[in-house]
């Protein structure tokens, strides 16, 4: 939300790398998202924007600044503008997603353990590695690109990675997300010899 805000510096650098690694990136401004249920039926251009860039991604990096020991509110407000499901299709579900945080002071862990909780309520696949940038007011030049050092080095670990869950989870996408509860209420028939829930509920 700031001019010079370190979580979004953050950010355009994962993204810079990510286009180095042969990808397509967007990064979401929040700057003008409502709070949820503010605006009725959520009609607001932002929100729009948000889903549709979520719908649109294979995985998504998420960055908050820790603020009184937990993720700001507005990073909040984005998560909460989606849905887990939405006129059939999923915003989140199924997609990779990587968590950093920026802090004003010493290192912490506490906003990417929050969003790592957040990422798995979404039902995506959280990656194993993850960035915390330390003083991040010292990390910058003031073109807004980050010094090289140990933080840096870790965002290439993470992006890096990030690339590679991806890649490695693309052909099962749409196995990851088919759950027997939503086929169950659904109606849709089972074949028993294929479908392996009819063994685990012992109604072959």
């Amino acid at each position: 939300m700031r001019e010079r805000s370190f979580s979004r510096l953050c950010i355009e650098e994962a993204a810079r790398l990510l286009h180095f690694f042969g990808c397509e990136t967007r990064i979401f401004d929040p700057s003008t998202l409502p709070l949820p249920d503010q605006v009725a039926g959520d009609d607001h251009p932002a929100v729009h924007e948000l889903r549709q860039l979520s719908l649109w991604s294979e995985g998504q990096v998420w960055c908050s600044p820790e603020r009184h020991g937990q993720i700001t509110g507005i990073m909040k407000t984005q998560i909460d503008h989606l849905p887990l499901n939405m006129g059939g299709m999923r915003p989140t579900q199924g997609r990779t997603l990587a968590v950093m945080q920026v802090s004003a002071g010493s290192q912490s862990f506490n906003s990417v353990n929050t969003l790592r909780v957040l990422g798995r309520w979404m039902r995506m696949f959280t990656i194993p590695n993850q960035s915390s940038v330390a003083k991040a007011f010292n990390e910058f030049d003031d073109a807004g690109r980050m010094k090289a050092s140990s933080y840096y080095d870790r965002i290439v670990d993470v992006m890096e990675e990030l690339v590679r869950f991806t890649v490695l989870l693309r052909p099962h996408a749409d196995q990851l997300i088919d759950r027997y509860s939503e086929r169950k209420e659904a109606g849709v028939p089972m074949d028993p010899t294929t479908d392996l829930s009819s063994i685990a509920t012992a109604r072959v």
